[in-house]
């Protein structure tokens, strides 16, 4: 009886195994892409006759020893519905309702990620949302070591009040125009994640090819266990410099009152996960410190002190003093006796350890910021900031296997599956995490784009969006990462087949998810609709073109200029530019337009030779703009070193 079975165990797990199946993404409410030759690919048993029928026509293959099989069907027109039917000896499979359309690819990080529900005027779009016809697939998050054939879940959903607000807001407003000029169906397969750098979207196969990151390739580690040791010192060395692997008895010295912590990581606020303050995805204990300036008539005081929500087993020390120890739930208000405290500089030291409630939160505290504080009596200090960060790397700990520990795991879980689905092309929003490497992003980035069109065996169109404004308004003098970025952006656009969304206009300043992804969308359309779909219309931003200097003024001509250049500002000047001369030092400059040229000069005579616009993370007072209202393009004309050069992924 056991043997029969077991024989009977073994019959069910064979036919699980070759069970007849089609990728997911060929699922119901599939949107096809038009007028390019349709692969369709699936799993049966090894060797196993496979015949598959779409809209006429008919195609057969066997599967591979592996169990894989594939086949292509001939370009079709825009239309349907139609169904797909695939029979082996081993199941049958229907598809039903599938559209054939136009298909892109949505990816980079969280501001693409960013959903409708969270976009401007979510409640006027969610009237403006049915549109059965426009139709996305999501792809879950997801990172392996090595390159996946096969997406876990996700199937595609119709365009509708109650569906769209979780839509990609940049993939549907753009979606939406182009039905809305086209009459055609769009597919929108959605791949992205919020704070990834573009070197996790990237294969292997990709680095290889290219000097800069070839032999961070040729080091990749196999496996996660092996991977984990590879995070774990580049963290340590990030944080740590050479003396990495401290020992228990090196970190029982951070909580001593003689204890420098200055070169630790500079948090500021402590406020939220760690994850996001440099110390990526690490998952155990860690001290935080600040010093702290104590009024002489404090001293003599009980005093609260006052630490936020974090609800782990804190230990709280001051000047090397233990005066709490514990697990505190909710806003943490520790009463601390008279004359703890010294006059002038004292050392507040917190070991604490991963959140309990929320065990995905990693390190770093909850609730708000006014919950940062020391009172005693009617003088209030707030320790919101000045905070250094540091993990205890000689305890027991681990890293979420996430976004940006590894290069490559993204594009191994997240593309490659989606590889060779037929697509128009890839809208792509993503730059913020690799500010800090923008020089390096001049090869980065069209290394990706080229990497995907090599796996996919397709040079299809590419649309991505610049760096909106975000932070501070730097002058040149103290330079620019974001604007380094932007610089190696608009430099992509030397690729066939590319086009970029300008958007300093639409950002906020104070929040680097800037909720108007509306105009984003429209943008990116533009640049579709003119490129892909043959419409006469503009759709791009002014570009520096030339220039030349006479008289001690710069006179700078652009490309794309429509019908003219003009300044949307209430004043009605030109602002945004700044000057060098020979000692390469920048002035604010003033600047007119004449025709389709701009005149930049200094009021005081200086004789320039480099010219600079927008040269700032948040460039607020830009104001230039072309008649169809792009604004713009950021841009500088010297090639001096700048501030991003010497930083490297690794």
């Amino acid at each position: 009886m056991k043997r029969f079975l077991f024989i009977i165990f073994l019959f069910i797990c064979h036919l699980s195994v070759g069970q007849l199946r089609l990728a997911r993404l060929f699922s119901d409410h599939v949107v096809l892409q038009r007028q390019k030759a349709i692969p369709v690919w699936g799993w049966a048993n090894p060797n196993e006759k496979v015949s598959v029928t779409l809209a006429g026509q008919s195609q057969s293959t066997m599967a591979d020893a592996s169990g894989k099989w594939m086949v292509k069907f001939s370009p079709l027109e825009a239309g349907g519905p139609h169904k797909m039917g695939v029979t082996a000896k081993s199941g049958t499979l229907t598809v039903s309702d599938i559209l054939v359309g136009e298909v892109w690819l949505c990816s980079g990080q969280s501001n693409m990620e960013w959903r409708v529900l969270q976009a401007n005027n979510f409640q006027e779009e969610k009237k403006n949302a049915n549109f059965p016809n426009i139709r996305q697939f999501y792809v879950e998050h997801e990172v392996t070591m090595t390159p996946q054939t096969e997406l876990k879940t996700g199937d595609w959903k119709m365009a509708s009040a109650e569906t769209v607000g979780d839509f990609t807001a940049v993939g549907f407003f753009f979606a939406r125009e182009l039905y809305q000029k086209l009459n055609i169906p769009i597919g929108l397969i959605h791949s992205s994640w919020g704070g990834s750098q573009v070197e996790g979207w990237i294969s292997k196969e990709g680095m290889l090819s290219n000097e800069e990151l070839k032999s961070y390739a040729q080091n990749l580690p196999n496996n996660w266990k092996d991977a984990d040791h590879f995070h774990d010192q580049k963290v340590q060395k990030q944080l740590l410099g050479d003396k990495i692997n401290p020992s228990l008895e090196d970190e029982k010295k951070y909580l001593e009152a003689n204890y420098d912590f200055s070169k630790w990581l500079f948090g500021d606020s402590p406020m939220g996960q760690w994850d996001w303050k440099g110390i990526w995805a690490f998952r155990g204990n860690g001290f935080m410190a600040r010093l702290v300036e104590i009024p002489a008539e404090m001293t003599a005081q009980q005093s609260t002190l006052a630490l936020a929500e974090n609800d782990s087993y804190n230990e709280i020390y001051i000047n090397g003093k233990l005066v709490s120890a514990g697990i505190i739930k909710g806003v943490r208000k520790i009463v601390v006796p008279a004359n703890t405290w010294k006059a002038g500089e004292n050392k507040l030291m917190i070991k604490f350890g991963n959140a309990i409630n929320l065990p995905w939160y990693g390190l770093g505290l909850q609730g708000s910021a006014s919950d940062l504080y020391l009172e005693a009596g009617n003088q209030k200090i707030s320790l919101s900031n000045g905070w250094r960060l540091m993990p205890s790397f000689a305890e027991k700990h681990e890293y979420v296997h996430s976004s940006n520990n590894i290069g490559t795991t993204i594009y191994n879980a997240m593309i490659a599956p989606l590889v060779p689905f037929s697509i128009r092309g890839a809208l792509w929003y993503q730059g913020e995490t690799n500010a800090g490497r923008a020089y390096q992003y001049r090869q980065s980035f069209p290394l990706m784009i080229q990497d995907w069109r090599k796996k996919w065996n397709d040079e299809f169109s590419f649309y991505f969006v610049q760096l909106a404004n975000y932070g501070g308004y730097q002058n040149s003098n103290q330079g620019s990462n974001w604007a380094e970025l932007r610089e190696a952006q608009t430099m992509t656009l030397a690729l066939p087949k590319t086009g970029m969304a300008v958007i300093t206009d639409i950002g906020n300043p104070y929040d680097i998810h800037p909720t108007n992804k509306q105009d984003v969308g429209h943008r990116l359309a533009v640049n579709a609709l003119k490129k892909d779909f043959n419409q006469n219309i503009e759709y791009s931003s002014p570009m520096f073109d030339s220039i030349s200097y006479e008289d001690g003024k710069a006179t700078i001509s652009f490309k794309f200029t429509a019908k003219g250049l003009k300044v949307e500002d209430k004043f009605g000047y030109v602002k945004g530019f700044e000057i060098a001369g020979e000692d390469k030092i920048f002035y604010y400059a003033k600047a007119e337009i004449v025709g389709d040229k701009i005149v930049v000069y200094h009021p005081k005579g200086l004789k320039p030779i480099s010219v600079r616009y927008a040269w700032a993370d948040s460039p607020m007072d830009a104001n230039v703009f072309n008649s169809e209202g792009f604004p713009l393009n950021s841009f500088r004309t010297d090639t001096w070193k700048g501030i991003t050069v010497q930083n490297k992924f690794e």
